[in-house]
């Protein structure tokens, strides 16, 4: 009746093709461990992992319009008849709609952030401190260069110390988080594009870009990495870079993606909503840095004066839960 598979292949075209709701993280469903739910009846892809006795679903169904209830339905049955629980994550307020109409429990659970690069200028008091960061970097003897395309794997030495590096400016018990942010290498990396932050010739930063499809079609700063004892301002110069280049294409925005805990809003609740995991959410912006660091996250991204900010959700099959919320961070590496 249904099937799972681990193919990549269709799920690139149909996140293309049936992007809804501008998904800005939409790529990300291609990341390297993910399996994609497929059905004869219906056209699309739903992306997920599986951890424990729960299926974390990634994005909504990417699926055309008549066949996005279907193919809905049908992941719900597979995960009902093994048993399974399923949690839908990153989801946009249109499939938060169609979620709850099929009987989940669908809460705000954060927001994402975007530029439109057809208004950006750094220009202005408002900015001051940003370019006073940048020329900092700068004057540090930094300078920006984008990998040429196909090309990453020149640097994937490179980039594997300085993650390694970076990990452990964090703190010995860090990990690595996954499947709510982007990765590097795959067969997904000819799509991405990866700009570096040198100083001579050591790797003293990068941001890497992933594709966004949809309404708001442009990039997405997705994974940010720099050396802890590099000079500040790495980052800000090496994206402050990457638009320039992103405008100068006619890109028309760039998405800094989802950030838990942020952005929330009554007004943003679905009928059926939690009001007792909207309170946990809550409380998690006020004291959860130890779970998500949201706050600096957030922070980074309000630096470039969003001129969108877009409600994400979380959606349970059946009552929301703290146990089920727990699996959606295990999946990320976060717990």
């Amino acid at each position: 009746m249904t099937a799972a598979s681990t193919s990549g292949i269709s799920a690139l075209q149909a996140i293309r093709t049936y992007t809804r709701s501008a998904n800005p993280s939409a790529f990300l469903a291609l990341n390297e461990g993910n399996r994609y739910f497929t059905t004869p009846s219906a056209d699309g892809v739903i992306a997920y992992r599986r951890t424990g006795r729960y299926l974390v679903q990634f994005g909504g169904p990417f699926a055309p319009d008549e066949d996005y209830p279907r193919l809905l339905g049908e992941f719900a049955a597979y995960a009902r008849e093994r048993r399974l629980r399923v949690v839908g994550v990153q989801l946009q307020h249109a499939d938060a709609v169609r979620y709850a109409e099929q009987g989940f429990t669908v809460n705000q659970i954060g927001a994402s952030y975007a530029v439109d690069l057809d208004r950006f200028s750094l220009r202005g008091t408002r900015f001051m401190r940003l370019r006073n960061k940048i020329s900092r970097a700068l004057r540090s003897g930094l300078t920006v260069r984008e990998a040429p395309a196909g090309g990453a794997d020149d640097w994937t030495a490179s980039v594997r110390e300085l993650d390694a590096s970076w990990l452990a400016g964090k703190g010995k018990h860090a990990k690595p988080l996954e499947f709510l942010v982007g990765q590097l290498g795959g067969a997904a990396q000819p799509h991405r594009r990866l700009f570096l932050g040198l100083i001579g010739d050591e790797l003293a930063g990068y941001i890497s870009y992933s594709p966004v499809y949809g309404s708001r079609a442009g990039w997405l700063h997705d994974l940010s990495r720099r050396r802890p004892d590099g000079p500040p301002g790495v980052a800000e110069a090496v994206n402050s870079h990457a638009i320039e280049v992103f405008r100068g294409e006619g890109a028309g925005w760039l998405h800094f993606g989802f950030t838990p805990f942020t952005g929330l809003d009554p007004r943003c609740e679905v009928p059926g909503h939690s009001p007792a995991f909207r309170w946990l959410v809550r409380q998690l912006w006020e004291r959860g840095n130890a779970v998500y660091p949201a706050r600096s996250q957030l922070a980074y991204k309000e630096k470039w004066a969003p001129d969108a900010v877009t409600a994400e959700y979380i959606a349970f099959r059946g009552r929301a839960s703290l146990r089920s919320f727990a699996h959606v961070f295990r999946t990320a590496n976060a717990l």
